[in-house]
This record gives structure tokens, C-alpha cells and sequence, in this order.
């Protein structure tokens, strides 16, 4: 889901995760990759969001995507402590492949 359509709500929320997630991947993360999470995107009802990664080097974004997921239960308890929901969503990580074909055309032009 893009931006359009998006509640404020849903935008500062989107933020708030994106903003946790990197905080918990840079601590939690062995800094030989550099993972970036560069967007979130909730559901309709607000009860999961998918957090988009870009991976540095890219060879290690197997690795790094594993991580993630195996952290999934770390990182919604760590969300819990400092995000204040009813709710709080599921969060899965993806790569942001968007990002990804970005920077490959802008190496192209």
C-alpha cells in the first residue's frame, strides 16, 4: 500500500514501527550487514505489518532476512515496551525489492 489513502493515524503508526525496528536491528544485529528497514506497510486492520529491508551486502540478504524472522517474537515484545497499542501488529520483514530496482536504475543512468 502506498501513501495514498493512508490515515494520519496509519502514517505515524507505519513511522513509529519503522522507527522501532531499526532501533532493534541495530542493536540486536552483528553490524557485518548493514540491514536497513526503509518502509512498513499495515494491514487494514492494523493488526500486521510487513516491515521492507534493504541489505548491504547484498549477497547477505538471505542471511540477513533470516535473522529477521527468527527475531520476530524478540522484536514484538521489544515493539510492546515502547510503542504504547491496544494491539500490537504481527511484523513480518520482507526485502523492499521497490528499493532495490530504485538503486539499480540509478547505477544504470
Amino acid at each position: 500500500m502506498g501513501t495514498r489513502g493512508r490515515t494520519n493515524v496509519e502514517e505515524k503508526l507505519s513511522q513509529r514501527i519503522r522507527e522501532c525496528a531499526a532501533e532493534y536491528v541495530a542493536r540486536e544485529s552483528d553490524r557485518t550487514t548493514l540491514i536497513t528497514i526503509t518502509r512498513v506497510l499495515l494491514s487494514k486492520d492494523k493488526r500486521a505489518a510487513t516491515a521492507l529491508v534493504t541489505v548491504f551486502p547484498e549477497q547477505k540478504e538471505t542471511v540477513a532476512l533470516s535473522f529477521l524472522k527468527r527475531h520476530r517474537s524478540d522484536f514484538k515484545h521489544y515493539l510492546k515496551t515502547h510503542v504504547s497499542l491496544k494491539f500490537i501488529p504481527f511484523v513480518d520483514f520482507a526485502l523492499d525489492n521497490g528499493e532495490k530496482n530504485r538503486q539499480h536504475v540509478d547505477t544504470l543512468v
